[in-house]
């Protein structure tokens, strides 16, 4: 995980969306005010796991600090559920608590994206090899009619669809292995390299341009 630097952005989440205490140097999505259908937990934790996705956290180097009492407050609710919030999203490497500094963003290092995709690759093959043994005619059908998109020319004019449906043809193979267990671990590492995959998109259309 990398270090936190000198100086970083502190985001607050309000129900307009996030915002920060100096000018936000990313996008910023907006938010619905949380509800008490669900655990504030629950609620707390979906709203900001949904908010650092969005975050366009690679485009600059600047670390996104959280500031846990002023998301309680702009929430309606105890910092108990946001910090519960918190150590869920650090357990899954979206932010990182340090003591005394306070809670930051994570932006995944090099070596730990080589990680993710060794580990994602290890997964598919073996949900490919349970496909094999499970897939309906028309799941493999699916699959060949996503793949068919990806030689379409316009491929280069629609980078971020490009990047959706890569994404969703690889999901399709890991959810139609039918275990529950696989699954539920390579959900975790779609959504991180779902975040890099933007990076990537937009500095590879910025070389072809």
């Amino acid at each position: 995980m990398s270090s936190p630097v000198r100086s970083p952005s502190t985001v607050r989440i309000s129900a307009r969306g996030l915002d920060t205490a100096r000018a936000p140097l990313t996008a910023q999505p907006s938010l619905a005010p949380i509800e008490t259908s669900q655990s504030f937990k629950h609620k707390a934790y979906t709203a900001l796991k949904n908010a650092i996705v969005a975050m366009d956290i690679y485009r600059n180097r600047e670390d996104i600090r959280l500031d846990e009492r002023k998301l309680a407050q702009d929430f309606g609710i105890s910092r108990t559920p946001v910090r519960e919030a918190m150590a869920q999203l650090e357990s899954e490497g979206f932010v990182r608590m340090v003591p005394r500094r306070g809670i930051y963003v994570v932006r995944k290092t090099k070596r730990e994206v080589i990680e993710m995709i060794t580990a994602w690759a290890a997964l598919e093959s073996m949900a490919a090899r349970l496909v094999t043994e499970n897939a309906l005619d028309d799941d493999i059908k699916t699959l060949r009619r996503m793949f068919s998109s990806f030689l379409d020319g316009k491929v280069r004019a629609h980078l971020d669809e490009y990047s959706e449906v890569n994404i969703e043809f690889h999901q399709s193979i890991v959810r139609m292995s039918q275990n529950h267990v696989l699954i539920e671990m390579a959900e975790n590492l779609f959504t991180h390299m779902r975040m890099i995959r933007r990076k990537t998109i937009v500095e590879q259309d910025r070389a072809d341009r």
